[in-house]
């Protein structure tokens, strides 16, 4: 079963570009991980959210590319210093 994430993340204005570029850094981590499939960043139009995506072969492989994530200094679980809000993180499952 295929395991998936889409998370919105709310960086202040002043950090978007920053937070951007330390998205793009972890995705590419991510890319030469067993198990990864594709990854995303995106930008609202507002610039009010960043949105990241992932897919993995399985909730194993993403669970270790997270792992990688927060050896890198990115926080998956929880609020950057770079963020004014909470992250809303939905998991995703292939059936």
């Amino acid at each position: 079963m295929s395991f998936g994430f889409v998370a919105f993340h709310y960086p202040a204005p002043e950090h978007v570009e920053e937070f951007v570029a330390e998205c793009h850094q972890v995705a590419e981590a991510m890319r030469r991980q067993p198990g990864f499939v594709s990854v995303g960043v995106w930008v609202t139009p507002d610039g009010d959210a960043v949105v990241t995506t992932g897919a993995f072969e399985s909730e194993e492989a993403f669970r270790a590319t997270a792992d990688l994530a927060r050896e890198m200094g990115a926080t998956p679980d929880g609020l950057s210093e770079l963020e004014i809000r909470p992250r809303e993180v939905h998991f995703l499952v292939s059936r």
